[in-house]
């Protein structure tokens, strides 16, 4: 069991930047995949990017790759997304997920992970 809470976003202009949290509370933070998924209005849930356990590894949608960094610090309880150069098409309802992890595996589906906070609102204009 874990909770999750998303927090961090707000409105911006194009090529600003923004940094998502992800608070967890719960079981110890560091057996679980941290999972970022993005929804605009109309749209399906998106993949973001996710992050192993040790936070050895990312991975990322290739719409975000070199812009978007996910992390995490096991210590704090908190992974992050640190989002810059963003774009209009990167407004969204952005949300944190995570699924227990007995070993380190790429998750890419939202139907894949079992725990996902509220959601934060980033909107980027033009």
């Amino acid at each position: 069991q874990v909770q999750l809470v998303e927090s961090g976003g707000g409105l911006v202009q194009a090529g600003d930047s923004l940094r998502l949290s992800c608070a967890a509370s719960g079981r110890p933070f560091s057996s679980y995949t941290v999972g970022w998924f993005r929804q605009a209005p109309g749209k399906e849930r998106e993949f973001v990017a996710t992050i192993t356990r040790s936070g050895g590894t990312t991975y990322y949608t290739d719409s975000v790759k070199g812009r978007f960094t996910i992390s995490r610090d096991n210590a704090k309880n908190t992974a992050y997304l640190q989002m810059n150069s963003l774009k209009p098409e990167d407004t969204a309802v952005y949300y944190c997920a995570a699924d227990y992890a007995f070993r380190d595996r790429r998750i890419t589906g939202a139907n894949e992970y079992a725990y996902w906070g509220q959601g934060t609102q980033v909107t980027v204009s033009s």
